[in-house]
């Protein structure tokens, strides 16, 4: 099994977003790292983004002992949905890869005792390129995520700037509580500002995000992963006061398998 997620995390207690998600930390499957945006279901099914994916994904954490160990959640990343809006302006899942939908989805993954997170960004369109959720679709696609039973929502930030961040990361926060589906909820919003004062609050992520990605993302090599350890330890006096049940750091996913072996023995040790 590929890509198991984990988010490492320092904790003190202050406030924190009231919808009762995420007291501890998250712990599932994410796809993205891994698989990425491989939507060549024709000549790449194993590996492409689709329903088959995540539900072999969702059977491995049921069956293997992974869910009995806290690993409930599975995450849809980018390029799981159609190019376009249905004719009532809702996003949908690509029907070719998910021909059952999102809704059922989720619903596969519930009665295995797991829950759905899924993906969005708050620009025009995902890093991806496929439909974004901008200001004016934030309260819609809220809606449309809590419909399918959705547990977990990452909303990135690719094609946004400054100001939409400000005011479109609180904006969610509001409209998936008022969903009243409780959905955790994680913001990239500090990662698109540098991940430190003054330009991130970190009182304020608390009481609008259940977690946040700080840094840049990770990637295939051991150089990445060092890169963010070194600066989550230079910035820890920062980091540890913002963190406590129900609002968390992120330092991205934990990879268990590189592609090209990029780990040097003696650390592998």
């Amino acid at each position: 099994m590929y890509g198991a997620v984990i988010f490492l995390v320092c904790t003190l207690y202050a406030s924190a977003l009231d919808n009762g998600q995420m007291l501890t930390p998250p712990m599932g499957w994410l796809a993205w790292e891994r698989f990425r945006c491989d939507i060549d279901c024709v000549n790449d099914p194993k590996n492409c983004i689709s329903e088959k994916l995540f539900m072999d994904m969702a059977d491995r954490l049921s069956e293997d002992g992974w869910r009995e160990l806290g690993y409930v959640y599975v995450n849809i990343d980018d390029c799981w949905s159609s190019m376009d809006r249905d004719k009532d302006g809702r996003l949908q899942a690509d029907p070719k890869r998910f021909p059952s939908g999102i809704k059922k989805l989720a619903q596969y993954m519930h009665d295995r005792g797991l829950k759905l997170g899924i993906y969005g960004d708050m620009g025009t369109h995902t890093c991806g390129g496929y439909p974004g959720t901008p200001l004016e679709k934030i309260e819609l696609d809220a809606q449309t995520f809590a419909d399918w039973g959705v547990d977990m929502f990452k909303y990135d930030g690719c094609y946004s700037n400054a100001t939409e961040q400000e005011q479109g990361y609180p904006l969610m926060s509001k409209a998936l509580n008022a969903t009243g589906r409780p959905i955790g909820y994680s913001c990239s919003w500090p990662a698109y500002q540098g991940g430190l004062p003054p330009k991130v609050n970190y009182t304020q992520l608390g009481e609008i995000c259940n977690l946040w990605r700080n840094y840049g993302d990770i990637q295939d090599s051991w150089d990445s992963i060092l890169s963010i350890v070194d600066w989550f330890f230079e910035n820890q006096d920062v980091l540890i006061p913002a963190a406590g049940p129900g609002k968390w750091n992120d330092p991205d996913m934990v990879r268990n398998l590189l592609k090209h072996n990029f780990f040097p023995p003696v650390f592998c040790r």
